[in-house]
């Protein structure tokens, strides 16, 4: 009697494993204000904020009564009298939060850290191990709770995407899986403000189109959400809103870009505003990027209006730029560009640059000057002037810490600003990290 080939020499045929949920994105809740709890059993289960003048972050209690990270202390303490504010513990936030990272790599090494609060794993590899990926999210969240004493929720789906809201609607401390082939009803009736790349001014343009849900967003035509949100993201939303989405797990890769933004509220753009603010942008991620040994060749800087509308301006360079006082002028003739196009279009709220096309800073070296890219070459005797000075402001800060030494049209402001230290922790995710 002939054999299959599913029998022969006791061999049997792999069946094929059904798809199952396997991308899971952890979020440890309200984070920065559950340390401090944490830290001082006296702040449990009390209304705190962490900050100062400006609120850094909010516990739930006190976002029960509209804390928001973002608001003025002032403001903070009269929507809720009973608030207490604290400074932070900065380097606590750091150590907890590379421990939580060290109990999800407990279950698999497919960890993609994209916050010092929030990471995606893929535990395909590990359900023989651990089970279920239901089981695996509530191992996380019992260990994590258990070994350190956070909370963290934990969604689980088929996409990078889904799982991030998953775990958003699990909040607070809880865990959500989507089968497979449930996604949709999932998503139908949730509000659109929880899917990736959604903010207010998105939320808005939808809102005055009739579009309040992921449902209603997936059953919009998509010329109608191209002609509403532009040919980019319109297309984007409505692949995510129907769970298309082919990102996977990403592990020590590089950053494909490095960027940082100042919310100021609503004020006019003068030019001290505008060069004070894009100096402490620049030095931030010119200080980022030198750190990580990378340079950039596009610069992007983006405004936004008050009326929620943005608009964007790019330059690319033949070579990479690393150096804080050359990003800042590219920065401020990029903005004074964009806003000559639109005059009398009233006050910003909002300043952001990002630097892409990331590649290796080589040292720079003088070169003959030959008169050559207007003295911008990395060698010329302009750039590696300001190579040094950077340098001198890296060693010192490293040394004495980031408060200790700054340009002075940075230093000398008082904008209110987030402390750098809650900066560094929030784009604590750099290339090859």
């Amino acid at each position: 009697m002939a054999l299959s080939g599913e029998h022969m020499f006791g061999y049997r045929r792999p069946v094929p494993r059904a798809p199952a949920p396997t991308i899971l994105h952890a979020d440890l809740d309200a984070f920065y204000a559950s340390v401090e709890q944490l830290l001082d059993p006296g702040l449990r289960r009390r209304p705190i904020a962490v900050g100062g003048g400006v609120v850094l972050a909010a516990s739930y209690e006190a976002r029960a009564f509209g804390v928001s990270a973002g608001m003025s202390g002032g403001r903070a303490r009269r929507l809720c009298p009973g608030l207490t504010i604290v400074p932070g513990h900065f380097e606590e936030y750091q150590r907890l939060g590379d421990r939580v990272i060290d109990v999800l790599r407990s279950f698999t090494p497919l960890v993609e850290r994209v916050s010092i609060d929030e990471a995606f794993l893929d535990v395909a590899g590990a359900l023989h191990l651990f089970g279920s990926p239901g089981d695996i999210a509530t191992a996380v969240r019992r260990r994590v709770h258990g070994e350190i004493g956070l909370a963290i929720s934990v969604g689980a789906a088929r996409t990078k995407h889904l799982a991030k809201v998953a775990s958003q609607v699990a909040k607070p401390d809880g865990v959500i899986v989507v089968p497979v082939g449930e996604e949709a009803a999932f998503l139908e009736h949730l509000p659109v403000g929880l899917m990736w790349g959604v903010g207010p001014a998105t939320r808005a343009r939808l809102a005055g189109a009739g579009i309040h849900s992921i449902g209603e967003l997936a059953a919009a035509p998509g010329p109608h959400l191209e002609r509403l949100l532009g040919r980019a993201a319109g297309g984007k939303l409505a692949a995510l809103a129907g769970d298309v989405d082919p990102r996977r797990i990403e592990v020590g890769g590089r950053a494909r870009s490095v960027g940082a933004q100042a919310a100021l509220g609503r004020r006019f753009p003068t030019p001290e505003l505008v060069r004070t603010t894009f100096g402490y942008l620049a030095d931030r991620v010119a200080g980022r990027m030198r750190a990580a040994g990378c340079g950039g060749r596009t610069v992007t800087v983006r405004i936004r209006f008050a009326d929620f509308r943005s608009v964007t301006r790019s330059a690319s360079v033949r070579h990479a730029v690393s150096s804080t006082l050359t990003l800042a002028e590219m920065c401020c003739a990029l903005a004074g560009g964009a806003m000559a196009d639109h005059p009398g279009d009233g006050q910003i709220t909002l300043l952001a640059v990002s630097v892409a096309n990331l590649v290796p800073d080589a040292t720079a070296q003088l070169e003959l000057p030959l008169g050559l890219d207007g003295g911008h070459r990395p060698g010329s005797a302009h750039r590696s002037a300001r190579w040094s000075v950077d340098r001198s402001v890296d060693a010192v800060r490293a040394r004495f810490g980031h408060g200790a030494v700054g340009y002075a049209t940075v230093a000398l402001s008082d904008d209110g600003r987030v402390p750098d230290a809650f900066r560094r922790l929030a784009e604590r995710r750099l290339p090859d990290s």
